[in-house]
């Protein structure tokens, strides 16, 4: 089967966080929206399909979770990692955010410790302090154009008594995909200091040719580690909502579950449901096309912006379809190099500070849409910035 992802697809007023919110976040609605991470491709057709015959059957009721849901990610899982997983250290969530939300009230108190590694999603920072936790940054470490995670300084951290780290596994925004050494390092370091770990696996199957990500939670025995997953990037299918978060321990999925019931909310959907099992079950030819598809446009745009942008590197993915362009060369402001962006370039992208202030200089860029939008984002950017040299 073949997917046309050079398909235009206009999502414009259709409630499009993307494309409708252009005006209220950038100031003017004609930007092109390279920003919210979702993409401008349409989802696998089985999940489309599989939709549209739920759609067919006229009610739609309270709902349960079918054993071929819980059974369709396992099997991905599976196929695609070698990792097992047991249906009862799936806790189903509405979404990954809420999810680690969820995680850090059932097992941390008030005034608890919470690493956070920056620069990086920023509902990170926000997930811990508005839980009334202690935010300690243990930010990255860019060397040669290349992220890492600063082991001392994380120790030094740990040593804090912090109880948790958040993980962003492959990273969002910088696109590291932590090689099996590095997370057996880290690993290391929490069986020492009894440190939880979060981790955040949402971009997990968005991973180009040469690399490989293991499940943190799979090199382990002896860490507590939380998995949160989701078919939403995979298969861009974010709206919704459905996820889950994998907890290998009994006590701590108990208390979990214990916090959604206090919260009364339910991520029972019924068409999310079905686009979840429709996605993982029927969903691999899609992604290795769509992988394909973002592996050329990244190569694309890593030769544009080596050949055409001097003021500007980009940090070269190893998954996500997000790039991390360091703009520090062009010398602004935070302010002034997003409103360089929008006004002169017309390109609407996330600017890096709101990833931590490690992410000063910085934008990251979806490139998760046509290539042809990709291209024109670039020129763009390309004759904006020779205006600002001439």
């Amino acid at each position: 089967m073949s997917f046309d992802f050079d398909a235009a697809i206009d999502r414009s007023r259709s409630s499009s966080l993307k494309f409708d919110a252009r005006q209220a976040y950038f100031g003017r609605s004609d930007v092109m929206p390279m920003w919210v991470a979702d993409m401008d491709f349409a989802c696998p057709p089985a999940v489309s399909e599989a939709l549209t015959v739920r759609a067919q059957h006229p009610v739609y009721g309270y709902t349960l979770y079918p054993d071929s849901m819980y059974q369709s990610m396992i099997d991905w899982c599976k196929r695609r990692y070698q990792w097992t997983l047991n249906r009862s250290e799936i806790v189903m969530c509405p979404g990954v955010v809420p999810s680690i939300h969820a995680a850090i009230e059932a097992l941390t108190e008030p005034g608890d410790k919470v690493i956070v590694q920056p620069p990086v999603y920023f509902p990170f920072f926000t997930a811990v302090t508005k839980t009334g936790r202690e935010l300690l940054l243990n930010p990255l470490k860019l060397e040669l154009g290349r992220y890492s995670m600063d082991l001392t300084h994380l120790e030094d951290c740990a040593k804090q008594g912090a109880r948790l780290l958040l993980l962003c596994s492959p990273h969002n925004p910088v696109g590291r995909v932590w090689s099996k050494q590095e997370l057996q390092d880290l690993l290391a370091l929490a069986e020492r200091y009894q440190l939880t770990i979060i981790s955040d696996e949402i971009h997990a199957d968005l991973i180009y040719p040469g690399q490989t990500h293991y499940p943190l939670a799979s090199l382990t025995d002896s860490v507590n580690v939380l998995t949160t997953i989701a078919p939403s990037k995979t298969f861009n299918i974010p709206g919704l909502g459905l996820s889950t978060l994998v907890v290998p321990d009994k006590a701590q999925c108990n208390a979990i579950n214990a916090v959604y019931e206090s919260w009364h909310v339910s991520a029972a959907n019924p068409f999310s449901i079905t686009a979840f099992e429709a996605a993982y079950q029927y969903g691999d030819e899609w992604l290795d096309a769509l992988m394909s598809y973002l592996q050329q446009t990244m190569q694309w745009a890593r030769a544009y912006v080596a050949s055409e942008l001097e003021a500007i590197d980009l940090i070269e993915p190893e998954g996500t379809y997000l790039l991390w362009l360091d703009c520090r060369e062009i010398r602004l402001s935070n302010e002034a190099l997003r409103a360089f962006f929008i006004e002169q370039a017309g390109v609407g992208m996330n600017p890096g500070y709101v990833f931590g202030d490690s992410g000063s200089g910085f934008m990251r860029m979806n490139i998760g849409t046509p290539l042809q939008n990709v291209q024109q984002a670039f020129h763009h950017i390309a004759s904006a910035l020779a205006t600002v040299h001439e």
